[in-house]
């Protein structure tokens, strides 16, 4: 597929351009590595159960890897190489990395100049290790007290610290030459149940919506954000019965037409239970791209991950109007790849110069000395 177009792909590798997965394990699969060299996969997702026990041994080690996969895809199809890296409770790397606060504490010291250099200094770490894409910052308002999965996540409690915080966050990374990605659209903050177990639904009608879920999220995507990441999350104002990551008129019309986002959409991992005890992975897939998703996550089951792919490619070959879709998705998935492709630094030692760094041990140390802000919610793996 080298040097192609998203036009002229065929169907397998078109559809190909859609799909991030994960993995067990700090090598490489050959499965995975194969449907890299394919073009069945835009890039992968890592988790902590891709890295070292030891921190630092893992830096180091995931760097190689990162290298690995670099060396898998095609020249001119870079993949995406994607971390969770938000701070706090969400931080798949450790110590020496860039140690980072939960984004609340950053919001109440309010200084988004402060915000905007860590996140240039996380870019910059994450960029030296071959990232090419942090799903971060959140930009969910933390709304609701017993919400069970943004809480300190969140930079505040009000649209306009998210959207400050947020948007310094966004330029800070993306300088640096790492995709941002503005999650949870429309809006995590209000729901009461986790989606990682099951499907949640938010009640507020649309002039509540308008004043509080969506201003940070058309604040994003007026900032340029690169990406954005769907919520599994039924707004009952917006298109009663369907999550927002199955919903035309959330991704397309909302997302797309009324806001004005041009980056890509990426699925929440449609492998958790939001979805999953809802559907099959083949209609999850499917009812993400025609609702407008442009990426989707399939976060550690490899079959399932073929099966997606299967579903798509078997949906493109039969029905046109889907293919169309899958072309205009494709092209925005390849088009954030070669503007920022993964970049590793050649060894330990430029590794080390960056995470050692005068500027970034300085920034340990501000950080450091912020007042605590404790997290009665446990850590996410």
């Amino acid at each position: 597929m080298a040097g192609m177009a998203a036009l002229e792909l065929s169907i397998p590798e078109l559809c190909g351009q859609l799909i991030v997965g994960g993995f067990d394990g700090t090598t490489l699969p050959e499965e995975v590595r194969r449907a890299i060299y394919r073009g069945h996969r835009a890039g992968v997702i890592l988790f902590k159960r891709n890295l070292a026990e030891d921190p630092e041994r893992a830096l180091y080690e995931v760097a190689e890897l990162n290298r690995r996969i670099l060396e898998a895809a095609p020249p001119e199809s870079p993949p995406f190489i994607a971390v969770d890296q938000e701070g706090g409770r969400v931080a798949r790397l450790k110590g020496p990395f860039l140690p980072l606060p939960p984004m609340r504490r950053l919001g109440l010291e309010d200084d988004p100049a402060l915000t905007l250099e860590v996140a240039r200094e996380l870019g910059r770490e994450l960029h030296c290790l071959g990232f090419n894409l942090d799903f971060a910052p959140i930009f969910d308002v933390d709304s609701n007290p017993d919400n069970p999965i943004i809480g300190d996540r969140a930079f505040g409690r009000d649209p306009r610290t998210v959207m400050r915080h947020g948007v310094a966050f966004v330029r800070g990374l993306q300088a640096e030459g790492v995709l941002a990605c503005a999650k949870h659209f429309p809006g995590h903050g209000d729901t009461p149940v986790d989606s990682h177990l099951d499907l949640p639904f938010v009640e507020h009608d649309k002039q509540r919506l308008n004043a509080l879920e969506l201003p940070p999220f058309r604040a994003a995507s007026g900032a340029g954000v690169a990406s954005m990441m769907t919520a599994h999350v039924v707004y009952r104002a917006l298109d009663p019965g369907v999550p927002a990551t199955f919903s035309h008129a959330i991704c397309t019309t909302l997302l797309r037409d009324q806001i004005g986002f041009d980056g890509a959409l990426f699925s929440d991992d449609l492998e958790m239970g939001a979805v999953m005890k809802h559907g099959s992975i083949e209609d999850g897939a499917v009812l993400a791209v025609e609702a407008g998703c442009d990426v989707l996550l399939v976060c550690r089951d490899l079959a399932r991950q073929e099966r997606a792919h299967a579903a798509l490619v078997k949906k493109a070959e039969a029905d046109t109007r889907f293919r169309d879709r899958c072309r205009e998705a494709a092209a925005r998935s390849l088009r954030l790849r070669r503007l920022s492709p993964p970049s590793p630094a050649p060894d330990s030692v430029a590794i080390r110069a960056t995470i050692e760094s005068e500027v970034a041990l300085g920034l340990r140390e501000r950080l450091a000395a912020l007042p605590a802000h404790e997290s009665s919610l446990p850590p996410l793996h």
